[in-house]
């Protein structure tokens, strides 16, 4: 396997390519915003967080799909695979891909994100710990997106200052062929960015069922 060198890009570098700038306002790149513009925020910049398999199959399908990816983790082996397979990614779809770029720490990830993908592990406190983590270092344009089978997303949404930007996916999320996902959100989510996740992950080809939040809740409940 060819061994290609480790870059690590600060994502404020992505920023300020014309041709990137023409994104629609479904969440798919490219083309125009039409009337919607002006209510829908486009999502171009992906940000995932965990190079794992999962994690990495998901960034290399949102790079093929033409958006731009900035790709965090602690292993830099992982970071390192992930640029071998997009290069083999690169060599079957020369010309139809965004980028994939890569960084060493959360905050360059999603300097200019906007969306941010977490793929750590499906527990209460591994959740709460990277939505702090996200809310406090992305912009507040930037939209939090989890793959989440066992927690509620109205408990982790009000954890943070952006909790009507902040969803959840379940069935089969981030992998190839298995049917449609479901798009949770919670009571008081933003409708233009409700709008723009559900079109992100319908860009990358998969059909998307939106619903409430159906999960009750643990930590709004204690609070209250």
């Amino acid at each position: 396997m060819v061994q290609i060198p480790l870059i690590l890009t600060p994502a404020s570098k992505l920023a300020g390519d014309p041709d990137r700038d023409k994104t629609a306002m479904n969440g798919a790149p490219g083309g125009g915003g039409g009337a919607d513009a002006k209510v829908r925020p486009a999502i171009r910049t992906v940000a995932v967080i965990g190079a794992g398999r999962v994690g990495r199959s998901f960034a290399l399908a949102a790079a093929a799909a033409g958006f731009d990816v900035v790709l965090e983790d602690v292993m830099p082996a992982n970071l390192r695979r992930a640029q071998e397979e997009y290069a083999d990614l690169g060599a079957e779809n020369a010309g139809a891909r965004g980028r994939l770029t890569v960084a060493a720490t959360i905050e360059d990830a999603v300097r200019e994100a906007d969306v941010a993908v977490d793929f750590v592990p499906d527990e209460l406190e591994s959740k709460l710990e990277i939505f702090c983590l996200l809310d406090r270092m992305a912009p507040p344009r930037t939209i939090l997106l989890t793959p989440s089978d066992a927690q509620s997303i109205t408990d982790l949404a009000s954890c943070t200052y952006r909790g009507e930007r902040c969803f959840a996916v379940r069935g089969g999320f981030g992998a190839v062929g298995a049917g449609p996902v479901r798009l949770l959100h919670p009571v008081g989510a933003a409708e233009a960015a409700l709008d723009a996740v559900s079109g992100f992950l319908r860009a990358l080809g998969g059909e998307v069922r939106v619903e409430l939040d159906g999960d009750a809740p643990k930590l709004v409940k204690k609070l209250g």
